[in-house]
């Protein structure tokens, strides 16, 4: 077969066949492969039968339709999958050929497998792709990390097919190793606590003011004209605007059991290896936990007693509050992620550059919105910025939606409405603005059972103490 494909993609699921549509669109030959092989004879008599777009019957047939250096991209399940994969690749590979992993694979697996093909001289990447369907097939946000050997090779390619912001290609190098699939796992981290405290403002509206997706549609869209802009805001106002065939609210017929793929945990278990406070991550993880016991809940409502969900206060003021309660949380939740991005740089080495992160988020990917230019520009300002709620424009609009909160959460208790997003983030931003926290009490805990140590505030840092704290 002859050599002219500038790259190839295995695995044409949704997010395959939309990327190397993406490609054809931009002028590049693509070769594909598909373990079914009815999946590439669709493809190509169907969306593709107009594209630059080569099918091929088997790997060593798509190895040998590539250009050399050979450029090869995974679009497939995470996991053992990728690494079988990998190990059929690698005999019919070349020094100086590239593997692209373009799943959401977890990022160890990302490091591991960017040394193990180092040792056969294949370069390897690990690309984060957000966006769905939609995002894939017409401009995605790309985060790619590996061998940074291997970028001048492909960057065209994937430069051409990101969305743009301001003219700039959501895509580039975020760093070594597994950098790449780090920051899309943590991307999808914020993704699960954005869901998460737009759902509890629907909740709120829903069972403390009794409004319908109707009446709750128009506040959305409101919502996103301003300081909310986003696009989960926006399918959010769509959502609600949705009927089923016999023009009642769909949303009202849909199962209150929400799904999970792994990266939010895996956010989770990240924070905890780098003691970092992904609070709000980790309640909107348990809030989805919570919510698949269905029928456990069901069972529980029937004997266990609270408020019935009714706010009785001004509507117009409620939901006022609601918007700052949902932005204050949402500032929280990016300040938590960043935190994350700097230790784990600083533990693996990486480098990451927080206002590049915030800048392959503006477009393209789930949690795209007008708030992540504000975050772009607060790191451009100050490379060295400690934590984002310092940053003067953050610091000013947490301030100014601080009393909003709390009415919020205040409301939400007295009624018996989980807020677990809000309210978790209203507890870490009120910890993290005391210089003294009852810290001292479980050190001295610590100390009176375990013999574990302690400092002292009248003590330089580093210097330990024990003593005897009970009574004889």
């Amino acid at each position: 077969m002859a050599q002219h494909a500038d790259i190839g993609l295995i695995g044409l699921a949704v997010m395959g066949r939309n990327l190397v549509l993406n490609m054809a669109d931009h002028d590049f030959v693509v070769a594909v492969y598909n373990r079914t092989a009815q999946r590439t004879d669709d493809f190509l008599s169907g969306d593709a039968s107009e594209a630059s777009i080569i099918g091929t019957r088997s790997l060593e047939d798509l190895v040998d339709a590539l250009e050399r250096p050979r450029v090869v991209m995974l679009m497939i399940k995470a996991g053992r999958p990728v690494d079988d994969q990998i190990d059929a690749l690698i005999p019919l590979l070349e020094r100086g050929d590239i593997v692209i992993d373009g799943g959401n694979s977890l990022f160890t697996d990302t490091e591991r497998r960017t040394e193990h093909l180092a040792d056969f001289g294949i370069c390897f990447i690990g690309m984060g792709i957000s966006g769905g369907e939609d995002g894939a097939r017409y401009g995605p946000s790309i985060m790619p990390g590996g061998n940074i050997a291997a970028w001048p090779q492909v960057d065209s390619i994937f430069r051409s097919i990101a969305a743009k912001a301001d003219g700039e290609p959501c895509c580039e190098w975020v760093g070594p190793g597994g950098a790449g699939h780090y920051v899309k796992m943590v991307h999808n981290g914020i993704e699960y606590g954005d869901m998460q405290v737009i759902a509890e403002a629907y909740d709120v509206m829903r069972r403390g003011l009794g409004l319908t997706p109707a009446e709750m549609r128009p506040i959305f869209a409101n919502w996103n004209q301003g300081r909310l802009d986003s696009f989960l805001i926006d399918i959010t106002r769509d959502i609600m605007g949705t009927l089923d065939a016999d023009g009642a609210p769909l949303l009202d017929r849909v199962l209150d059991a929400a799904g999970q793929k792994g990266t939010g945990k895996w956010t989770v278990m990240a924070s905890m290896d780098q003691a970092m406070p992904t609070t709000l991550v980790s309640e909107a993880v348990y809030a989805r936990i919570v919510s698949a016991l269905v029928d456990e809940r069901a069972a529980a409502a029937r004997v266990l007693t609270g408020p019935t969900g009714a706010i009785h206060d001004e509507q117009e003021r409620v939901i006022a509050d609601l918007e700052d309660a949902l932005y204050a949380s949402k500032i929280v939740s990016y300040a938590q992620g960043f935190m994350l991005f700097e230790a784990a740089s600083d533990e693996y080495g990486w480098s990451l550059d927080p206002g590049t992160i915030a800048s392959l988020w503006r477009a393209g990917c789930i949690i795209r919105s007008r708030f992540l230019s504000d975050i772009t520009a607060a790191y451009r300002s100050s490379p060295d910025l400690s934590n984002l709620l310092v940053d003067g424009f953050f610091r000013d609009a947490v301030i100014a939606a601080e009393p909003g909160w709390r009415r919020t959460v205040a409301r939400a208790v007295t009624a018996g409405i989980p807020v677990p997003a809000y309210s978790s983030a209203l507890a870490f931003y009120d910890a993290y603005r005391s210089d003294r926290l009852p810290a001292n009490l479980i050190q001295a805990q610590r100390d009176s059972f375990g013999a574990h140590t302690y400092e002292r505030t009248d003590q330089p840092r580093g210097r330990f103490f024990h003593s005897d704290w009970t009574p004889r």
